[in-house]
């Protein structure tokens, strides 16, 4: 039963004897925003040339759309590092952006048919050609609407400091395969225990009608504008956002790393007949890379990703089976439209005591009964998370809660002791407040300020996107910092071309060798 786990004593008493080897958390945020007009509208213009290339620009990129911005920080030591370069690259954008603003929410508002959603370019090489054509099998399989859905991811890993240490407290090696297999400890943890974060965290109680247009819901009119449902927390994790029919039987396993490519290797070989009958190449177009379940490993919409970085042409899994899990990502998080880069250093450091917490715990094996489970749990948080009493499974969300953040509690002392001060205690009671409380959670200040000022989730969200566009415009860059990101965007069209000038094959004979999944 999940409650019954907990991270061993004498685990605890190690770090405790020497809590330093906990001091080099890294960390690094992944951030979505749509580009949107002065009437909210998603915006036709291309990638502003001024931003460089999204194709190998290491800071700003497009995600599913060329209207969706995904800004990205480097590895930080600190959380405060982390928010102050997302603010810095948020101030290099808004100066290309001209009228335009960012979406400060994780839920879209005012989009038209699949049609005029446009999808990411990334130039003519064969690898850009490749981005480009997934994301219109992305469109083709689940329809561009969804794709524009918006959020943030959360990298996390730990030190080879910190790893050597856990070794010798468990009495074993600190080998990759070692790592790699706590890290998977961690994820299952994490996904037994994610819900809570969607609860904390949750910015998107509500939506424009517009969204929902041509399918059932089962929302509720907030007003003529908008849709939502009372205890809402994150309508974008659940059935309106990134979920799929074809996925809903898919179970992939994270009990190691070979279970978890055995698994991952038959969803992106095996053919699934509604993909086929779409077609691959018709008309001498294409309409996706290939008819599997899963085109490539990140169409698999999981709330949490092991990873590790790949080379050029490499695909992911094959990273993975190579050399390991050297990182974790978090996917689970909304964008906050109440903070100016849509996340904190106190939401930074709780998440890192969470993750600390999932990794340092005891972590059975998973199973797809209990990855059913799972998913149940998580769509009754996002439809009724903040229902007073609310039961999930055999008992209630504040004894679950509690139960977990109790965990916490000993991580986050751990984590002060590293660092000097009270920072993480003080993010971890923040989240107690939260579970007592839920009308502090963002969901429902989102839902409060909407009824007090009586106004739509359309407006909610442009007031703050006008707000947050305002603050940005007063605080420009400094002119060093100017010309570093200046050069930096000169510099990734450069590599671009570079890119583009050393292809040797043609786009047919690339995406054969590009898809074998080995």
């Amino acid at each position: 039963m999940a409650l019954n786990l907990s991270i061993p004593d004498a685990t605890l008493a190690a770090f405790r004897d020497d809590c330093a080897e906990l001091k080099g958390i890294r960390r690094g945020i992944e951030k979505e925003s749509l580009r949107v007009g002065v009437d909210g509208a998603l915006s036709s213009q291309p990638h502003p040339l001024d931003l460089g290339s999204p194709l190998t620009h290491p800071h700003i990129t497009t995600d599913f759309s060329e209207a969706q911005l995904e800004l990205i920080t480097d590895v930080q030591s600190t959380p405060e590092a982390c928010v102050r370069q997302l603010d810095d690259i948020h101030r290099f954008v808004y100066r290309s952006l001209g009228t335009e603003l960012l979406w400060t929410a994780s839920m879209p508002c005012i989009l038209g048919d699949d049609a005029t959603i446009p999808v990411g370019q990334y130039g003519v090489s064969n690898i850009a050609r490749a981005k480009t054509v997934y994301r219109l099998g992305l469109g083709y399989r689940y329809g561009r609407l969804m794709q524009t859905i918006s959020g943030i991811h959360y990298n996390f890993s730990l030190p080879e400091a910190f790893w050597s240490h856990f070794a010798d407290v468990l009495g074993v090696q600190p080998t990759q395969d070692f790592i790699t297999d706590r890290y998977f400890g961690l994820i299952r943890n994490f996904r037994r225990h994610s819900w809570l974060l969607i609860y904390l965290f949750g910015a998107s109680p509500a939506i424009c009608r517009s969204f929902a247009k041509g399918f059932e819901h089962g929302l509720q009119g907030f007003d003529e504008g908008s849709l939502y449902l009372p205890f809402a927390t994150a309508l974008r994790m659940g059935r309106l956002g990134y979920q799929s029919d074809a996925q809903s039987d898919l179970h992939i396993s994270y009990n190691s790393l070979d279970s978890y490519a055995a698994t991952m290797h038959q969803a992106l070989t095996q053919s699934f007949a509604p993909y086929e009958a779409i077609g691959v190449k018709v008309d001498g177009e294409y309409r996706q890379l290939n008819t599997a379940l899963l085109q490539i490993e990140n169409e698999f919409y999981g709330t949490i990703r092991p990873k590790r970085p790949i080379q050029p042409s490499e695909r992911p899994l094959t990273a993975l089976k190579r050399r390991g899990v050297e990182y974790v990502e978090v996917r689970c998080l909304d964008i906050n439209p109440f903070l100016r880069v849509g996340i904190d250093e106190h939401q930074m450091r709780f998440l890192d005591t969470f993750l600390l917490f999932c990794l340092l715990a005891e972590s059975p094996d998973d199973s797809q009964t209990q990855s059913l489970a799972t998913r149940a749990n998580q769509l009754i948080i996002v439809e009724r998370g903040r229902e007073p009493g609310l039961e999930l499974g055999e008992t209630t969300r504040e004894v679950w809660a509690a139960a977990i953040l109790n965990q916490c509690q000993a991580v986050a002392e751990l984590l002060d002791c590293a660092h000097g001060g009270e920072l993480y205690g003080y993010a971890l009671e923040q989240q107690r407040a939260r579970v007592d409380n839920p009308d502090l959670t963002p969901s429902a200040r989102i839902l409060a300020t909407m009824a007090s000022q009586k106004i739509p989730f359309f407006r909610f969200a442009m007031n703050q996107s006008i707000a947050h566009k305002g603050y940005f415009g007063d605080h420009p860059l400094a002119r060093r910092e100017l010309a570093e990101h200046q050069a930096r965007s000169a510099r990734s069209l450069i590599d671009q071309q570079a890119i583009e000038a050393s292809d040797t094959v043609d786009f047919d004979t690339f995406l054969e060798s590009y898809l074998s999944v080995p």
